[in-house]
């Protein structure tokens, strides 16, 4: 069957290639290699950094995307899932380099080209509010709370944020039972159970889940190891993390993701299309798919 061509819009990296550190050639390389995987459009994901090393970062990113050529999967922008997180839901983050929800602290690394920003709404100070009208997606994410009035989406539902709770509200609980709220999930088995996918699947509109693989740079490279957000990260073949366990990225993409949630029935192709309409965006192309959901 054919399909729209694979958005991704978070992943930190992938042959090697970390965003926060990358060249522009390196963003060139990595773009042009993904596209081989059916991903034809990208958001390059930036891990919690310096102001200085996060606007080197976006400056790079923005380079590489005017560089581009038609046999690269389309820089669509930037996602900054970092700097304005919750301490005690820092996952991977490095959190000295966290800064308070402000209007004033975004602007030292303000530029069009973030699209998507991951931030703990429960910390907001005016920071949502002047996002707002930006033509920025605002998702909840390595968060406590339960208010998400003022986001798009969710970034990663269920990891780095308060889980389903009886009593009271939390941040999954409130993504799971909004039917507005777009919920990115990582379908590799290892950041989220069948179980727990099976309740978002039944639960949620179809059209307002985002497959995502979250990749880590060690992704699709002979790494077994890599410094990834100033931590150390290990990948045992199965999946990566820092020295104390701590689950860090995932190590797959996007149609590994597809062909595994294919193989166990909970695949829809309507997924493909989601990011295409949260981001009202188009882009030329297809993928063409085996019964298996391997691309052909």
């Amino acid at each position: 069957m054919k399909t729209k061509l694979l958005i991704e819009q978070h992943f930190h990296g992938c042959f090697g290639i970390d965003f926060n550190t990358a060249s522009v050639d390196d963003v060139l390389y990595l773009s042009k290699e993904i596209f081989k995987y059916g991903i034809g459009g990208i958001f390059p994901t930036l891990v919690t950094d310096t102001a200085e090393n996060t606007k080197r970062a976006i400056a790079v990113i923005k380079e590489a995307s005017k560089k581009q050529t038609s046999d690269m999967a389309k820089i669509l922008g930037i996602h900054l899932e970092g700097i304005f997180l919750n301490h005690e839901k820092k996952g991977i983050h490095n959190p000295e380099h966290f800064m308070k929800l402000t209007p004033e602290n975004y602007k030292l690394i303000e530029d069009d080209f973030i699209k998507i920003i991951t931030l703990a709404p429960e910390l907001d100070e005016g920071l949502l509010d002047y996002l707002s009208g930006k033509n920025i997606k605002i998702q909840a994410g390595h968060c406590k709370g339960g208010d998400l009035t003022k986001c798009t989406g969710v970034t990663h539902l269920f990891n780095a944020m308060s889980g389903i709770t009886h009593r009271g509200t939390s941040t999954a609980l409130s993504a799971l039972i909004n039917d507005n709220i777009y919920t990115e999930i990582i379908a590799d088995g290892i950041h989220v159970s069948d179980d727990a996918l099976k309740l978002v699947f039944k639960n949620k509109p179809l059209d307002k889940i985002i497959l995502i693989s979250d990749s880590l740079p060690i992704t699709k490279s002979n790494l077994k190891e890599m410094t990834f957000a100033d931590e150390k990260v290990y990948y045992d073949g199965i999946k990566a993390t820092s020295k104390d366990g701590t689950i860090a990225g995932s190590t797959a993409l996007l149609p590994d993701i597809i062909k595994r949630l294919a193989a166990i029935g909970l695949f829809n192709p309507e997924y493909i299309n989601n990011p295409y309409n949260y981001h009202n965006i188009e882009l030329d192309g297809y993928i063409e798919w085996d019964k298996e959901w391997n691309i052909i």
